[in-house]
């Protein structure tokens, strides 16, 4: 099926795949601001995309769009593509991990079945990316990836970063350069409840810092770890 759909159909599906992981549903608004481009835009290809046979997306005005099994499908291997691109170019190629993601956008598209498992088999099957987020398996499962936020400890607990929700390349620079990074394990040192800002350290350094939540939030974590 993905031979008859262009780049940007994929795109629309797998943006609209990751807003309603988050949000259940996915609005015009939400799909144009992850995708950068206007509203009027959207509607259009998301009609497209509901006319099509078979219905990629179900879409009710003033009520969202979902992807149907079928856009689903798409939306999932071409997620698989990406993340196992971006732990291809990291691993393999020396790429840093605020480096990637523009690469695996570029090829998500193109590359062959053949070649996505002749990546995997290099890889050894992975199950996640450079930022911890989960890879599809070949059969189209999402494994479960954890909801809670860094932004949601207190002080005194402890845990692991497990993923990092963000493509700038910035800030991901920034967090490597405070060893915040999937695998790594946070203390909270203390919580503002002016603020929302955490003091912190990571394991094994000296050095606390302070992060506030416009950061936090887009940092996930294991459960925290016992005292």
């Amino acid at each position: 099926m993905r031979d008859q759909l262009t780049h940007a159909v994929e795109d629309y599906l797998k943006a609209i795949y990751l807003l309603t992981n988050e949000f259940g549903r996915a609005t015009t608004t939400q799909i144009a601001s992850q995708l950068d481009v206007k509203p009027g835009s959207v509607t259009g290809m998301i009609q497209k995309m509901a006319a099509a046979t078979p219905p990629l997306v179900d879409y009710q005005k003033h009520h969202g769009v979902v992807l149907t099994p079928q856009g689903e499908a798409v939306a999932l291997e071409i997620i698989r593509h990406h993340r196992l691109l971006e732990l291809f170019l990291h691993e393999t190629l020396g790429y840093s991990w605020d480096e990637v993601h523009g690469e695996a956008d570029r090829l998500e598209h193109v590359i062959s079945e053949d070649f996505e498992e002749r990546i995997a088999e290099v890889l050894g099957d992975p199950s996640h990316d450079p930022h911890g987020d989960p890879i599809p398996t070949r059969d189209f499962q999402m494994p479960a990836a954890s909801t809670l936020r860094l932004s949601e400890l207190r002080s005194g607990q402890q845990a692991r970063i497990q993923w990092v929700d963000s493509s700038d390349p910035e800030l991901l620079r920034y967090l490597a350069s405070l060893g915040l990074v999937p695998q790594a394990s946070v203390q909270i040192l203390d919580y503002s409840e002016y603020d929302g800002n955490l003091t912190l350290k990571v394991s094994g350094q000296e050095e606390s810092f302070v992060l506030g939540p416009q950061v936090t939030a887009q940092i996930y974590m294991e459960e925290p770890e016992l005292a």
